[in-house]
């Protein structure tokens, strides 16, 4: 049995094999019931050997299997069940098979106390299972593991995948050549030939993974659930390239999964969505969640009528009547992914559009002809990518040349107008000064969502998706226009460019709060000295927020690379963890992107802005649809650095002073009283000192009614004034009159969320 993980303590496992078997494409089929509040269907997963297996085959198959041995020694396995399902198809075409199970199932996923264990019943549909001792039954069976929580599965079975019409055509003898005939070898010939499919024939592709998604199955496989993990096995087959190479896995998520939440949304109507949870998306859908398995996939989606479902998808889905009443959404992506990085959102969303057009013209006017900084460094040179294949904007003319993507708002119907005040007209200006500073941008379209009030952060981003809390939207465009630069910026750091080790999340936060001020900046169109004096500003404040939270969190969550030396390091079967993943405040700290901002700005300043961008786009031409560990960008950046300007600059004193150790770098520590020069900040000591007498005038004179007229307060940026209320709370007292005339002379209540926390 797997060792028990304290959900509050330890490290975040990640149990799939990717070195064995790598998924490469998932194809899920899903229904959408929000009365149960679950989401069930079957997920087809499409897979090749991986590299482990690829390396030890050639030195001999006893080699590669005492490997396999070695490594279940370390996993007791449970029993496997073999759930005997009746299927039922629907007259639809267009519907996936029906199904439900009786009686008792994986003993290791219920939960005594819940009403959503796996003992569930189902009426008219029978089942059986038997118990199979791995360890006396076929101890040399290749394993087959799987990332996975909270799911009931239901069944699993091999897909038939040379009963589709038309697959004659990766069949042909040549390409058989010293490979058995036996129908198992032909089927995994068949997934060979079609995840192999060169880049330009991603359509064809799509299409045969679609009518192999739908064959028939061939045959059940022996499966166990565990904690965190799915484990499946065919009877007999010892190495990954005998085992099946198209699988489907019939499941249900549990009301209490933790990848997604059911509520509501700010009009009252129900909604679910994937709000970003530790654990990913292993309570959504079994999958690898090791970031190395790089995967496409494809999702149908069925729900009632009114509702819509968003995904993380290259297109813009129109759902499709199946019935009265029962809809049908598709989406589709061609550019391999973390399956940590789907994203789904089902509610009564409103689309959001501009009332005049007019105002659109005048808006793709004033940004679309922003070109990239240095436009010669990669607008007309043609680049060899370094990522696997597969149909790249980066090689696409047109799409070099696309500084606004498509996009769409949606939100609920009663924040439609909020919505329409600044969002919809940022949108643009903020993709437009991505553009400016970084050029292609790696996905061909957006959609904006307002997710329900209970989103825990201001924002987060997927592949052509973004989720905005509710709190960006009041209080003016600068709260919702940084915190959208933000989230745009993930496109290239997080999204089109990963962290090999999740452990380095600075890799994807540190740059993202890097970049939205460099984007919000040119959105803007600010001069010199403004785009320095509101940066600096920024950079005073998330000092002293670093500051606060290195004083009141353990060190040991305070390192931006804490497994230093074996960061990006596997397991011979390619599992891993992610250190303090499941640690509870580790979800609340900041660190990761403060530290990993104030490198970024260091650099930045130690050999200019200018030489410091160029190469931040040379890194993006060079490293997007890759995974990177630190030292790859660093080591990239200080080639390009001019001698006289690295200053003893190395990537070991990098790891050493700002991402191994705890506290706040020395360099910062120095750097900390500059700011206070910025005519900005000055500005605000002069109004806090102003404020502060007059607090000492109110408390001396109290029954004197103070004139109105006897202080003169200036009118403050959004920054300002949080940097302003900052310094006032640090005061041991504020009379309540002091307190209603800050309120009177900010209008605090309607500032941005910032201001009012």
């Amino acid at each position: 049995m797997e060792a028990q993980l304290d959900p509050m303590k330890d490290d975040l496992p990640l149990m799939a094999n990717t070195s064995y078997m790598l998924v490469k494409h998932y194809v899920l089929d899903l229904d959408v019931d929000f009365k149960g509040k679950v989401i069930e269907g079957s997920i087809v997963l499409f897979l090749e050997t991986g590299s482990q297996y690829r390396k030890t085959s050639s030195a001999g198959k006893e080699c590669c299997q005492s490997q396999f041995d070695e490594t279940r020694e370390m996993r007791a396995s449970e029993p496997c069940h073999i759930p005997m399902i009746n299927v039922y198809t629907r007259s639809s075409k267009m519907e996936y098979n029906d199904f439900a199970i009786s009686g008792k199932e994986e003993e290791a996923t219920t939960d005594e106390n819940s009403n959503h264990s796996n003992n569930e019943q189902a009426s008219g549909i029978s089942s059986s299972k038997d118990h199979c001792d791995i360890e006396n039954h076929g101890n040399k069976d290749f394993l087959l593991v799987l990332d996975c929580c909270d799911l009931s599965v239901l069944k699993v079975e091999e897909v038939d995948v040379a009963a589709v019409s038309g697959i004659e055509k990766f069949t042909r003898p040549a390409k058989l050549t010293g490979v058995s005939q036996k129908l198992e070898n032909l089927r995994n010939q068949i997934v060979h030939e079609l995840v192999t499919l060169p880049a330009d024939r991603w359509k064809e592709q799509l299409s045969y993974f679609t009518h192999c998604s739908q064959a028939p199955g061939c045959g059940e496989l022996l499966f166990s659930t565990g904690t965190w993990s799915l484990e499946i096995r065919k009877s007999g087959i010892q190495t990954p390239a005998d085992f099946p190479h198209a699988i489907r896995i019939w499941y249900k998520t549990k009301p209490e999964g933790r990848s997604v939440t059911w509520t509501t949304d700010q009009s009252g109507r129900p909604c679910v969505y994937t709000m970003g949870s530790p654990i990913n998306n292993r309570a959504l859908f079994p999958c690898q969640e090791p970031p190395i398995a790089l995967s496409t996939w494809q999702a149908s989606v069925r729900t009632a009528a009114g509702f819509v479902v968003l995904m993380s998808g290259e297109n813009s889905a129109e759902p499709v009547q199946l019935r009265e009443g029962v809809l049908s959404w598709y989406y589709y992506v061609s550019m391999p992914m973390p399956a940590s990085t789907f994203t789904i959102a089902v509610g009564c969303w409103q689309e959001v559009k501009q009332q005049s057009f007019r105002e659109t013209a005048a808006i793709e006017t004033n940004t679309g002809f922003l070109l990239p900084s240095s436009q010669t460094d990669f607008r007309w040179r043609e680049e060899i990518c370094g990522h696997v294949e597969y149909p790249c904007r980066f090689q696409n003319p047109a799409a070099r040349l696309q500084a606004v993507i498509p996009y769409r708002v949606f939100a609920p119907w009663c924040l439609m107008e909020s919505c329409e005040k600044y969002l919809l007209q940022l949108i643009p200006q903020c993709l437009s000064a991505a553009y400016a500073t970084l050029g292609t941008h790696p996905f061909s379209r957006l959609d904006v969502l307002i997710v329900p009030s209970n989103f825990s952060s201001l924002g987060m981003a997927s592949p052509h998706i973004i989720f905005l809390s509710q709190s960006v939207l009041p209080g003016g465009r600068h709260l919702c226009g940084t915190r959208l630069c933000h989230e745009i910026a993930h496109a290239w750091f997080g999204l089109a460019i990963g962290a090999r080790d999740w452990t380095e999340e600075w890799i994807s936060e540190g740059f993202a709060t890097f970049l939205e001020d460099i984007f919000w900046a040119r959105a803007q169109q600010l001069s010199h000295d403004e785009i320095k004096g509101q940066q600096e500003l920024k950079a005073l404040l998330r000092w002293r927020r670093l500051r606060d939270e290195v004083q009141n969190s353990e060190e040991e969550l305070q390192v931006l690379r804490p497994k230093k030396e074996s960061t990006g390091e596997l397991s011979e079967s390619g599992a891993s963890v992610v250190k303090y993943g499941l640690k509870a405040e580790k979800i609340f700290m900041q660190v990761h992107y403060l530290k990993g901002y104030f490198l970024l700005r260091s650099l930045a300043r130690t050999i200019g802005e200018v030489s410091y961008l160029a190469s931040l786009r040379k890194f993006v031409v060079k490293f997007h649809g890759q995974l990177v560990l630190s030292q790859d960008f660093l080591s990239m950046l200080l080639e390009d650095i001019p001698k006289q300007k690295k200053s003893g600059l190395t990537v070991e004193n990098i790891f050493q002073t700002w991402l191994d150790t705890s506290g706040i770098p020395k360099p910062l520590l120095e750097e900390g009283e500059t700011w206070k020069e910025c005519q900005l900040v000055q500005q605000v000591s002069g109004e806090v000192t102003k404020w502060i007498q007059t607090n000492r005038r109110i408390r001396k004179s109290s029954k004197k009614k103070m004139k109105q007229d006897e202080v003169v307060f200036q009118q403050l940026l959004p920054d300002q004034l949080v940097l302003l209320l900052e310094s006032l709370l640090e005061e041991k007292t504020l009379c309540p009159r002091i307190l209603q005339c800050l309120e009177r002379t900010y209008q605090l209540r309607e500032q941005d969320a910032e201001v009012s926390h």
